[in-house]
């Protein structure tokens, strides 16, 4: 393909992609398919000689398509929103085009300065702290890493690092493997499992700290945890806050925990993953009180923020923290501004060496919206949650289980777990709405995230309408069934 070529199939491109997104309200919200219905469309192996455009463009709709879950359709309620907008696809399409691996300021300046400036800018929307802004020369910064999950990994090794230094200096004669038997992180028993994971890769302890009734952890149990453990000669060196847990969207109380982490010698790291992109909304600012104790604070713009995946916002209060934990130079990577003190290598601050320009998504965004428009898309995105809550609410049958802070509704039908797993099986089978489940407690329970961009009331009310009537007809062979037996 020649740049003529490319040119007039990019065109085609982009207006598949824009009736794709504008019609999806069409298409059925999750797929039709068994497993294993893509082998027998696709041939055994490669071509030997190359193939048109449009041989591969027709096979779009006829193998892919059918495979796809939507997430941008209006019906889909699954998960947490991904986001996605115009200006992003089209920052991502020059990321790509100009094809850069930023992995130091030398391999491509723009890419790694527009990163540090974005981060302070999304850093000021949010109103963290100043110390976590890189600024001109502050100590602190942000980075963008792929996922969350990441995040939590890079937060729990960096800590895992600078707690076995400290501790060498502080008793030399202790060895690496000392310590490592002993180190305890921790986190809420509704953290995603993204943080059991990254202890899992950093080979350290892990343990649940008990939250309360309204899911979320105190001050108090994190204390008693702790006591116990130092009593039994463990080392506690990390916790994982948690702002908007996944199953129900709880947040653990900042301003209790972060004393303790802080006078404990204990790393404390937030995800926000999905609830951080609230905090541009001045009426949402507050859930965020008490960063100011934590050490590291991540949250995912491409969940939230109409930034495509993959964009996910890290930051440090010192970031020779991470540096520390992760710098390695040999000479082919090293290169002669990199002492300067003016320059930061994201290489240092993350697991990959290579990094796309996703930076550049962030950029379009932030100008194209500004902040009056995705405060707008969040705020509208609270408005329809609080719909669908009232909606439930109005019908004596069904219960919701947890506070409904921002976009999440976690109800049920008042009832057995079996009752509402039969519930969301007719929900699944039918394919008109797509959602996902959870465990509060002992109970099974259902949750409704708004999360397309597009979504408006009428889809609210439809799901409801849908979600209610599937109701009505499992309660009737439900009762049959129950007066038979």
């Amino acid at each position: 393909m020649d740049a003529a070529e490319f040119r007039k199939r990019g065109k085609e491109m982009v207006d598949y992609i824009a009736d794709y997104l504008e019609k999806i309200d069409k298409r059925q919200v999750f797929p039709d398919v068994e497993p294993g219905y893509l082998r027998p469309l696709i041939p055994d192996c490669a071509p030997q000689d190359p193939e048109s455009f449009e041989d591969v463009f027709k096979d779009i709709e006829k193998i892919i398509m059918p495979g796809v879950t939507h997430w941008h359709s209006p019906y889909f309620f699954a998960y947490f929103p991904a986001a996605s907008s115009f200006p992003a696809l089209l920052a991502d399409m020059l990321c790509g085009g100009i094809g850069c691996v930023g992995f130091s300021w030398a391999a491509s300046p723009a890419c790694t300065e527009l990163e540090t400036v974005m981060l302070d800018w999304l850093g000021k929307m949010i109103n963290l702290p100043e110390e976590f802004l890189a600024g001109k020369d502050g100590q602190g910064g942000g980075v963008i890493q792929g996922s969350a999950s990441e995040a939590t990994l890079i937060s729990l090794l960096a800590a895992r690092t600078k707690t076995i230094r400290r501790l060498q200096s502080e008793k030399p004669q202790l060895t690496e493997a000392d310590i490592m038997g002993r180190l305890v992180a921790y986190a809420s028993d509704q953290a995603h499992s993204s943080v059991e994971r990254a202890a899992l890769i950093g080979g350290v302890k892990i343990k649940n700290v008990s939250s309360d009734d309204t899911f979320s952890v105190c001050g108090s149990a994190l204390r008693k945890v702790l006591e116990e453990d130092k009593a039994s000669g463990l080392i506690p060196f990390f916790f994982c806050a948690t702002l908007g847990t996944t199953p129900c969207c709880s947040f653990d109380k900042l301003l209790e925990l972060g004393p303790i982490c802080n006078k404990e010698n204990i790393w404390m790291h937030i995800d926000a993953a999905y609830a951080g992109s609230a905090f541009i909304c001045p009426e949402f600012r507050h859930l965020l009180n008490g960063v100011e104790f934590a050490d590291s604070f991540n949250f995912n713009p491409h969940k939230w923020l109409l930034v495509n995946f993959d964009c996910s916002a890290m930051w440090v209060k010192k970031r020779s923290d991470l540096t520390g934990a992760f710098k390695l130079e040999p000479l082919y990577l090293q290169h002669h501004h990199q002492e300067s003190g003016l320059v930061t290598d994201y290489r240092h601050w993350q697991i990959p060496l290579g990094r796309r320009f996703r930076s550049l998504k962030l950029w379009f965004v932030l100008r194209m919206y500004g902040v009056t428009g995705l405060q707008e898309h969040i705020r509208k995105h609270i408005r329809l949650s609080h719909q669908f809550e009232h909606l439930v609410l109005q019908d004596e049958r069904f219960e919701i289980c947890a506070e409904v802070v921002l976009g999440l509704v976690c109800f049920r039908l008042k009832g057995s777990n079996e009752l509402n797993k039969a519930l969301l099986k007719s929900i699944d089978e039918a394919k008109k709405i797509h959602l996902v489940p959870c465990h509060l407690r002992e109970k099974f329970v259902l949750r409704f995230a708004i999360c397309s961009r597009t979504v408006e009331s009428t889809h609210i009310k439809f799901a409801w309408q849908h979600i209610s009537q599937l109701a009505t007809d499992l309660l009737k062979t439900w009762e049959q069934n129950h007066h038979q037996q």
